[in-house]
């Protein structure tokens, strides 16, 4: 363990015993690859969210503290990002975003979790970069917590890497064209960590069900799914506003928008999948005032010289108003008696 990590757990034992609060200032110190405690909940998935989730007073982060993520995914836990670059790039840059993200963190009392690719094994082209690989990318990911604290969440490809992934992450991702694999989802369970699965393209939100219910059922310590947009003929996406609260209440799970690549244009680029960011924000606002439990967006300083996804991600100077503006659209839904009012 690194002397900054060592630092920042101290720091947090001493923020939790100010608060009388010893047994959660030993849970704060697991790390990855040690136990992660059981995150049930008895909320009912189709009640509005709690006056802590729309403040994020409860699971929220400081600058001395990890945010658990366990403790998120679960239906009435406190608004959530899960946000980064697609894919892992050189250090200074994964630091540089991770470290902007830290300070809206800190900033809008937000959790936040990392998420990077060590490898994207679905490009549309043969040649396009997939990534640096596990080994590298899960030493990439390690510098960003001891940079930051921040939590990290990355995807699985194949039920081998569920295993290692989890020694370095809090939660593992299973992509959207891989959301019905069993042996990935029951290997990404079997780690204990919190899985966020991403909805299929071509499913309908009740029957991501299935899916909850093989992570849970293998051991999660928490599930969330992932609105990320549904085929609507070939090369577009359309985002179903009725989706978050149907999966929420048939799977009893949080459900997150993904709001980058609901803006894809799979195939329409030369090469690569195309996108619309301008509709990002719309989109984003959108959803969140449709009740969406968490925000899913890909981010970087300059998409365009990204190394996947540059047609969609949004650009990281843009990202602390459009969070400003939601933050403020939940108090409104919350004020006003909640989504469905």
């Amino acid at each position: 363990m690194s002397d900054a990590l060592d630092r920042a757990l101290g720091s947090l034992d001493d923020a939790l015993r100010r608060a009388g609060d010893v047994e959660t200032a030993i849970e704060h110190r697991t790390m990855p690859g040690e136990p992660v405690a059981d995150a049930s909940s008895s909320v009912d998935p189709s009640s509005p969210p709690s006056s802590d989730a729309v403040t994020g007073s409860a699971g929220s982060p400081s600058s001395s503290g990890k945010t658990d993520v366990a403790s998120l995914f679960r239906v009435g836990a406190p608004f959530f990002l899960i946000a980064g670059p697609c894919v892992l790039e050189a250090d200074e840059l994964n630091l540089g975003i991770a470290e902007a993200l830290a300070r809206i963190s800190d900033d809008l009392k937000l959790p936040v979790i990392f998420k990077a690719s060590f490898d994207k094994a679905n490009r549309s082209s043969p040649g396009s970069p997939r990534g640096p690989g596990i080994g590298e990318g899960l030493e990439r990911l390690a510098k960003v917590r001891t940079a930051t604290g921040l939590p990290l969440i990355t995807d699985v490809h194949e039920p081998a890497q569920c295993a290692a992934a989890a020694e370095v992450v809090d939660a593992l991702q299973i992509p959207a064209f891989l959301c019905r694999q069993t042996d990935l989802l029951v290997a990404a369970g079997k780690t204990g960590r919190p899985v966020n699965v991403k909805k299929g393209q071509w499913m309908g939100p009740a029957e991501m069900r299935g899916a909850a219910e093989k992570v849970r059922g293998a051991g999660a310590a928490g599930v969330a799914l992932t609105e990320r947009g549904t085929f609507f003929g070939y090369g577009n996406l359309v985002v179903d506003m009725r989706s978050f609260a149907l999966m929420r209440e048939a799977c009893g799970a949080p459900t997150v928008f993904d709001g980058t690549h609901s803006v894809q244009r799979p195939g329409e680029g030369a090469g690569i999948s195309g996108g619309e960011p301008r509709h990002i924000p719309t989109l984003v606002k959108a959803a969140v005032a449709a009740g969406a439990d968490a925000l899913f967006l890909e981010t970087h300083p300059d998409p365009a010289r990204g190394l996947s996804d540059t047609t969609n991600m949004l650009p990281l100077d843009r990202l602390r108003p459009l969070l400003e503006q939601v933050l403020a659209i939940r108090a409104a839904v919350a004020n006003g008696g909640g989504a469905n009012g």
